[in-house]
């Protein structure tokens, strides 16, 4: 427990939000409270300093206060008595008494700090990657392949084959790794497989285990069999994980400083959700849907899946797709890819899931739709080589008009 660790951070930083914290800004005439708060703060850190040496809590309270006194130039010398503590709000006292301030991501950020930025990475389909940088690929990725991996977090897929000697892939197994961390939580392990998606982590657990925070990790089971979500408060973030037909889906709202906390950037670059699939692996989604179109049926190769699927056309898999996804943007595009690749109903329910868990999670609604550009395209969606279509047509009106002066 925190009460009885020889650091004693946890205590200080709690003091000071305890002293600082209010329903309104900080005026001028607040100021000198604030300066007194802060020399409080800096006081008892220095009081702790001895037993906290290796404590990163520790080392970034020490860095946040220098910050903060030059921010609102409170000078180092002043007093420095024990600010009184506000009295909390009804109904929220139970929170904040489980769960230390540093397990608490968003409240970690006072009021004088600017908001956090959150991303979105999503997996879904035969699979179909949007990335933390809302790039989106098709990608083949057969096998496992690590999702995340930074100081906090681990996520790892393994894509099997949906059809035997078919190339289109779905995921059927995930495990999540949420790394131990302070007085937070304990290391969990979350593992998903097909027709077995348990609401608790590997030990039976449903949230951080035996420490003071543990409150700040759970599990919480939406649909029996069929839909979880994970928050872990302690780094603001929140997993998605659904099972529909076979496959599993997964979606996770993160904040970016988490994303990027790794040790060496550059040897993330299987990292899915930042880097994207290697080139090596990406499906030319465009071509293919091209074809698709013109071919107007599926080419499926091997025996029929056993709930003996449909066999799609281009126009029965649109039209499909439509009652889902209306908008006709990539996950609609991507539904009418899988309908056409595997024969699968359950394809159109992964996209439109997929698409329902980015308007929960992606922090900027503007964004939720992603459309298929025909220049500068990123490599998963290159466009077929040659001149533009009013190119062809300004060419063929040429060649006509030379034919009639001959």
């Amino acid at each position: 427990p925190a009460v009885t660790s020889p650091c004693k951070i946890l205590k200080c930083n709690s003091e000071f939000w305890a002293a600082t914290s209010g329903s309104h800004h900080l005026g001028t005439e607040e100021a000198p409270e604030f300066c007194t708060a802060l020399r409080a703060y800096a006081h008892c850190t220095r009081r702790t300093a001895r037993t906290c040496r290796g404590d990163l809590a520790y080392h970034s309270a020490v860095h946040g206060i220098d910050d903060l006194m030059v921010q609102h130039n409170c000078s180092k010398d002043g007093p420095t008595s024990q600010p009184r503590l506000r009295t909390l709000p009804p109904g929220d006292s139970q929170e904040r008494s489980d769960s230390p301030e540093i397990c608490h991501y968003e409240k970690s950020f006072h009021k004088h700090s600017a908001a956090p930025n959150y991303t979105h990475c999503g997996l879904f389909g035969d699979p179909h990657l949007r990335t933390f940088t809302d790039t989106f690929q098709t990608c083949k990725v057969q096998g496992a392949w690590p999702l995340i991996d930074n100081n906090y977090l681990n996520v790892q897929v393994t894509n099997t084959p949906v059809l035997p000697g078919s190339t289109a892939t779905a995921t059927s197994k995930l495990t999540i790794i949420f790394k131990s961390f302070q007085e937070c939580v304990d290391q969990k392990v979350y593992q998903a497989e097909m027709d077995e998606l348990p609401a608790a982590f590997a030990d039976g657990s449903k949230n951080g285990g035996d420490k003071h925070g543990a409150n700040s990790l759970k599990i919480t089971e939406k649909v029996s069999g069929q839909h979880i979500e994970i928050q872990a408060k302690y780094i603001g973030t929140t997993i998605v994980v659904r099972q529909v037909g076979r496959y599993l889906t997964f979606a996770v709202r993160m904040p970016e400083e988490v994303v990027n906390a790794v040790e060496d950037r550059d040897s993330q670059g299987l990292y899915l959700c930042l880097r994207g699939c290697p080139l090596n692996q990406q499906i030319d989604f465009q071509t293919i849907r091209s074809a698709q179109a013109t071919e107007g049926r599926a080419r499926r190769k091997g025996p029929s899946l056993p709930a003996s699927p449909e066999a799609f056309t281009y126009e029965t898999a649109t039209a499909k797709c439509r009652e889902k996804l209306p908008v006709e943007d990539l996950y609609f595009q991507s539904c009418v890819f899988d309908l056409l690749t595997t024969g699968d109903v359950n394809f159109m329910l992964a996209a439109y899931y997929a698409f329902e868990d980015v308007k929960m999670l992606h922090s900027n609604k503007d964004k939720l739709h992603l459309y298929e550009r025909t220049r500068d395209l990123a490599p998963s969606n290159t466009a077929p080589s040659g001149p533009p279509p009013t190119l062809w047509v300004a060419l063929l009106c040429l060649s006509q008009c030379w034919l009639g002066l001959l």
